[in-house]
């Protein structure tokens, strides 16, 4: 299967130059540089209130991705026709509404079957990930989402990142995204995971999960880049992917 893969969201990129205006600091120019730096993908997360990542970055974005394109988002009419447009490698379906202000749940897969098997009808042409919770989802919703035309499973991995500051509940915790992870191999879905991992806690995750196949990482990475350099971040990230 190889490493697995580092796909960088730069949503931080864009609040950062949307708190000032203009084009500074430029997610395009983030972007490229990103994947000159070994990044195996980019990830973005357009919302309607465009807080961060803007309609117009997905458009001019799309051109110079060299690497794997990774659109998330909930999918409204909006988001679908935007991914209908740029026919990204992978979409990353979400279940966060527009007054959230970040990812913070699975999706409730047999209470919203019906908007998901709309998505996955709409997004043929992409690879489709799910974003669901290890402490909810179920080897049921699984077999559902595989019925759909889901080909991977994004873990969010809150729980666990929050768990790995205290050591006593740090692998009670990670045995619970093994389990899933092995039901998810059983209905021959393929692995993705995301959120709040960063350099300390990487890589216990994917030693004990090696069959993941893609890390989307945003806000740990912008925020250690700040203080090490955009370069030695991302080569650090990819330093611990390759150890596992």
């Amino acid at each position: 299967m190889g490493r697995t893969k580092l796909s960088v969201n730069i949503n931080k990129i864009a609040t950062l130059r949307n708190a000032r205006g203009g084009d500074d600091p430029s997610v395009l120019e983030a972007a490229k540089r990103i994947q000159n730096f070994g990044a195996d993908g980019i990830t973005v997360h357009p919302r309607p209130d465009e807080r961060h990542i803007r309609r117009s970055d997905v458009y001019a974005l799309k051109p110079w991705i060299s690497t794997e394109f990774n659109i998330e988002g909930y999918p409204s009419e909006d988001f679908l026709s935007l991914v209908q447009d740029i026919k990204p490698e992978q979409v990353t379906l979400v279940p966060d509404p527009p007054n959230v202000l970040t990812s913070n749940a699975g999706w409730n897969v047999q209470a919203q079957r019906q908007l998901l098997e709309h998505s996955c009808k709409s997004l043929q042409g992409s690879r489709i990930s799910v974003f669901v919770d290890p402490t909810t989802c179920s080897e049921v919703d699984l077999k559902s989402l595989k019925d759909l035309g889901v080909q991977r499973i994004e873990l969010y991995t809150e729980a666990y990142a929050k768990a790995f500051k205290n050591p006593s509940l740090r692998l009670a915790t990670l045995d619970t995204y093994v389990r899933l992870a092995e039901l998810v191999l059983k209905q021959g879905l393929e692995i993705n995971a995301g959120h709040d991992l960063n350099q300390i806690n990487l890589g216990l995750f994917i030693d004990k999960v090696p069959e993941v196949r893609e890390v989307s990482i945003g806000h740990a990475l912008i925020s250690e880049a700040l203080y090490e350099g955009m370069e030695y971040t991302v080569k650090s990230y990819l330093k611990i992917l390759t150890k596992t």
